[in-house]
């Protein structure tokens, strides 16, 4: 939220709603696939399957990138937000506590990981229901029913900048990072032909609207993006401004579960991702493709963790993030291409020019144009990562 503030000058509302536009282009996409080629391996196994060998190597190498990041970022906003409510622990503790309870929840398998969510998202619940009632409350005593309705948030000619909301997009775009790991679960889902379509797309409809619901109210309680205490944790003192210390105190700990859902849950799919690159003998099989009696990759899982810990002394949040949305987006872009070749070019019938072409066309030049809104170090590191990509190849 903070950092969405800052770099588009005051309108992360609408960084998150033009995001959702091209996540859900991009979603459906993945959602036809996932129904083709209903395996792990989400977009390495879509651009294989539908583009070439070649591509689908690096798609899933890009993904790759993405997945490894991804338990990262949580762990480095985990541990800063903890650090934040008790500097006096260094925190490196906090990095490795998160990254092992993380890794220590995905070697007791799915099952487990799933029971956990269900627990983490209705305690996420009730603190969201508490802020939305509060924020309101708060706007209707100091502004009254105006207070409530404001296209501020989302456009204001006098300050409104094309090139900073840009920008800003391709950063919060990171809120719908991780609904296509509901495809690497693809083997482990009831129906996946159904399920998994459905779930993609609802998972990005649903960031959007709530996502955007509550951004939109936290930039009419701290409209001024340039006073946060502290930006990383910006939403954090919002709440507080609605709802007094206990507030922020359930908010910290809200900010804290939710990213640590979205570790484990991210270090799952990019354990499976790993998987079924080694089950193809993309990656060694030796190492990649193992499973224990309980079905999980554990080497992957290992490997996932020490990364996430060991990339939290590294990089700040805002860092990793970048970094993650070049490998991202490059293998949606991918995605929205396999659907083209997939569905239009590769049948006898060509029945509907909108869904098979238009669609997934305009996905991938949304995802283009965030793509290349990126910062140059994002950039830079990603071309690294290609280039090691195209190396072992």
């Amino acid at each position: 939220f903070g950092i969405a503030q800052q770099l588009s000058g005051g309108f992360a509302t609408s960084t998150i709603l033009i995001a959702m536009v091209a996540m859900l282009l991009t979603a459906i996409s993945y959602g036809r696939m996932a129904n083709l080629y209903p395996t792990v391996g989400s977009a390495y196994t879509y651009v294989s399957r539908g583009l070439s060998a070649h591509l689908g190597f690096l798609a899933g190498w890009s993904m790759f990138l993405d997945y490894l990041i991804i338990p990262m970022v949580n762990v480095i906003y985990c541990a800063a937000t903890v650090h934040r409510l008790v500097p006096s622990v260094p925190y490196a503790f906090w990095a490795a506590s998160f990254a092992t309870a993380s890794t220590g929840l995905n070697l007791r398998g799915i099952r487990t990981g799933a029971r956990a969510n269900r627990a983490l998202l209705a305690a996420m619940s009730v603190v969201v229901v508490f802020f939305v009632v509060l924020a309101l409350r708060y706007l209707l005593l100091h502004a009254g029913w105006r207070g409530l309705f404001s296209l501020k948030p989302i456009y204001d000619p006098a300050t409104f900048n094309w090139g900073r909301v840009r920008v800003a997009t391709s950063f919060a775009a990171l809120t719908y990072i991780g609904f296509d790991s509901v495809t690497t679960l693809a083997e482990e889902v009831k129906n996946p032909r159904r399920n998994v379509p459905l779930a993609t797309v609802l998972v990005c409809l649903f960031t959007g609207v709530v996502g955007g619901g509550l951004v939109y109210l936290g930039q009419l309680v701290w409209p001024d993006f340039r006073a946060f205490p502290q930006i990383e944790t910006a939403f954090m003192d919002v709440t507080s401004r609605v709802g007094g210390p206990w507030l922020f105190h359930a908010m910290a700990a809200l900010l804290i579960v939710a990213q640590f859902g979205s570790s484990f849950t991210g270090q799952a799919g990019a354990a499976r991702l790993l998987f079924g690159m080694g089950r193809e003998g993309v990656l060694p099989r030796g190492v990649f493709a193992q499973l224990n009696a309980r079905g999980v990759p554990v080497a992957n899982v290992l490997l996932i963790g020490l990364l996430a810990f060991f990339g939290a002394l590294i990089f700040d949040f805002e860092q990793a993030a970048e970094v993650l949305n070049f490998g991202a987006f490059l293998a949606f872009m991918g995605v929205n291409v396999a659907v083209i070749r997939s569905f239009y070019f590769a049948r006898e019938r060509r029945t509907n020019l909108f869904r098979d072409v238009l669609m997934p066309a305009l996905g991938f030049l949304f995802c283009l144009a965030i793509w290349l809104s990126l910062p140059l170090p994002a950039k830079v590191i990603g071309g690294m990562w290609l280039a090691v990509g195209f190396t072992y190849q």
